[in-house]
């Protein structure tokens, strides 16, 4: 890996860092009980850090089909988190995904 690669990756790594804990902030904060259900677990470069794999623990307490409705509602407030945690002049698309676990 060159020096350049090194740095690069450095940085996308940090971005996702960022990007996670202003998620994990934020997602706290919005009063919504599907949201508040949900936990970060990890933010990836998908495939690189214009775009954000940000993968989502859920309970199974609500459909899948009903998460992603309530994250498409609050995905301006969330990106606009990141924006604010990040001070970059493009904020990365986030992806959701979501992970369920039986309880």
């Amino acid at each position: 890996m060159s020096r350049n690669d090194r740095r690069t990756h450095l940085k996308t790594a940090q971005l996702c860092s960022q990007v996670g804990e202003a998620l994990s902030l934020a997602l706290g904060a919005i009063e919504d009980d599907v949201i508040l259900g949900l936990w970060l677990l990890e933010v990836t470069p998908a495939p690189d850090s214009s775009r954000l794999r940000v993968q989502l623990g859920a309970s199974g307490e609500h459909h899948p089909d009903v998460i992603h409705e309530h994250l498409e509602r609050w995905s301006g407030r969330l990106r606009n988190e990141v924006a604010g945690a990040i001070h970059r002049k493009k904020t990365p698309t986030l992806v959701y995904e979501l992970v369920v676990t039986s309880d």
